[in-house]
């Protein structure tokens, strides 16, 4: 059964007890999402697992079919139409938020966001509205990345910040845990950002709302399968998408 909008109904809470809910755009994801959702699971079995995946033609929402018979607190949620991390990560949220769930999260499916740090980003959240996993802060990095990307990245990050005037340095990181009232504004607002700039975007609202915004130090590791969906023409669009977005009115 679907909705007209061509989605499955919405199940209030799906994960019975479960008050946080993270949120995982996949595309062509095949090589990394079941570890992905064995290490989800294995550090944070109470929490709900969105997987939204965009029609990846390498059978990624297969795969995590077969794995909700294993974890039940895991949900897939498959999209048609137009693809992109911005859509995506849109869908999931507002999935999130009309679920029910008091706490929405983000993280990549390429195992590059340990989910091991998701217990103590939930423990900071207690005393903030949205936490970020950061490269960027002291005990942060990166890992089998070279030094030019990580000066492209730590460089793109201090654009964006003192563009939006932001007091956070991964503004970039799509590894987050937002409370639901930073994010409530998407179920009537538009996201006008894509890709690179769409975290950037959310974090810049948040801002703007007054949200508490603390960063959590992780390790990044790159990815060792399937491919990487940045390219440098989207770092560049990106940051054209964050200048329309300081200085248009809203």
């Amino acid at each position: 059964m679907t909705t007209e909008s061509g989605l499955p109904p919405v199940t209030p809470n799906p994960g019975g007890l479960a008050e946080t809910v993270v949120i995982v755009p996949t595309y062509n994801e095949a090589g990394n999402i079941a570890e992905l959702v064995h290490q989800f699971f294995a550090v944070a079995g109470d929490l709900r697992l969105l997987v939204v995946d965009d029609h990846s033609p390498d059978g990624t929402g297969e795969i995590v079919q077969k794995l909700k018979r294993q974890y039940p607190n895991l949900e897939l949620l498959c999209r048609e139409g137009e693809r992109g991390l911005g859509l995506a990560v849109t869908a999931g949220i507002r999935r999130g938020l009309e679920q029910g769930f008091q706490t929405i999260g983000t993280m990549d499916a390429d195992l590059s966001h340990s989910p091991a740090y998701l217990p103590k980003m939930l423990r900071l959240l207690e005393r903030c509205d949205l936490v970020i996993a950061s490269r960027y802060i002291r005990d942060g990095g990166t890992v089998n990345w070279g030094t030019h990307r990580i000066l492209l990245s730590w460089l793109a990050n201090k654009f964006a910040a003192a563009l939006l005037r932001v007091p956070a340095h991964d503004i970039t990181s799509g590894y987050r845990l937002y409370r639901r009232k930073t994010l409530e504004w998407i179920q009537t607002g538009q996201v006008k950002s894509t890709g690179y700039s769409f975290q950037g975007e959310l974090l810049y609202r948040a801002h703007q709302a007054g949200a508490r915004i603390v960063e959590c130090p992780i390790i990044f590791h790159d990815r060792t399968l399937g491919f990487s969906k940045l390219h440098r023409s989207e770092i560049y669009r990106g940051a054209i998408h964050l200048l329309r977005l300081r200085f248009s009115k809203h």
